[in-house]
């Protein structure tokens, strides 16, 4: 185990795995209650925090929130359960683009001391690293994203923070994605991601056994799949093979798990929530327990 690994336990299970509710979404969730008709104010937005940490933080060794509402408000209302850890989202809410291509950057107030003032045990870092991207005139989009990435892991370090760098492949304008082009994308991206020292990989599943094996095989940092908001029952499938053949240590799970609550009001939502909701985080950790790998034996 290295000394730079030493903060994860903070986020992770007794056991040393990683179930890590996601209620970070800002835009995603406007977009969430749009969706349902409803025009979210401020107060929807951490009224909807709010009752998802207070239903399954109980169960999670963590959850992931944003510092605009997520964290102000479940910290206010005390809705976090005291054996639940804290990531906070450090990226800004707002990302840039570059001729239809999102181009991350860095507020550098945003940075380990500013999580831990929140109470938070982990920075959270998204970023959109594209591999193999063709430079041509203008900006070297993935150098940026890597020289973030290690930014974002220096500070950390030297705060003695844990960090969690979060990544999204996407397509070039124009660009139709096969499966295996998007297996190659995810696993080289998180292989250039840990490589610049964080502790935690965030990444989407590489799609299939073989993928995951890919993983496995050369990121050099422990990992935990994220649920992209896909159907419940297809990430079950997702945290087996990932576990199985990836050596995944977890999982950090949004959507798949509470997405229906934002349909719901009061006692409704409540309800979703209290048994639903639950149940599913209770069926996560049954299908990852026995198989995760410990994040101890894979930060080794």
């Amino acid at each position: 185990m290295t000394a730079r690994n030493n903060g994860l336990g903070a986020i992770a299970d007794a056991d040393g795995v990683f179930s890590i509710v996601a209620m970070d979404q800002r835009n995603t969730l406007r977009r969430m209650f749009a969706a349902v008709g409803h025009e979210a104010t401020d107060a929807d937005m951490r009224q909807a925090k709010i009752d998802v940490a207070g239903a399954l933080t109980p169960l999670a060794s963590a959850i992931l929130l944003d510092p605009t509402y997520g964290v102000p408000a479940t910290t206010e209302a005390g809705a976090r359960a005291a054996s639940c850890g804290l990531l906070v989202a450090a990226e800004p809410a707002d990302r840039g683009n570059y001729n239809g291509e999102p181009r991350t950057h860095r507020d550098p107030k945003q940075d380990a001391d500013w999580v831990r003032s929140q109470g938070g045990d982990a920075v959270k870092f998204l970023v959109q690293l594209r591999p193999g991207r063709p430079i041509g005139d203008g900006p070297d989009i993935s150098a940026e994203v890597l020289d973030i990435v290690r930014a974002v892991a220096e500070d950390c370090r030297a705060a003695g923070v844990p960090s969690v760098v979060e990544n999204l492949i996407y397509s070039l304008p124009g660009e139709q994605l096969t499966e295996q082009q998007r297996e190659d994308l995810i696993v080289e991206a998180a292989v250039q991601i840990a490589d610049t020292g964080v502790d935690l990989v965030k990444i989407e599943y590489p799609g299939s056994a073989k993928g995951c094996r890919r993983v496995a095989e050369t990121v050099k940092a422990p990992w935990a799949v994220l649920s992209a908001g896909v159907g419940f029952d297809e990430f079950q499938n997702v945290l087996r093979v990932s576990c199985d053949e990836g050596g995944a240590s977890g999982f950090i799970a949004g959507r798949s798990i509470w997405k229906e609550a934002i349909g719901l009001d009061g006692s409704a939502r409540q309800e979703f929530l209290d048994t639903v909701a639950r149940q599913r985080l209770q069926t996560c950790l049954d299908t990852v327990a026995g198989r995760a790998r410990p994040w101890t034996e894979a930060a080794k």
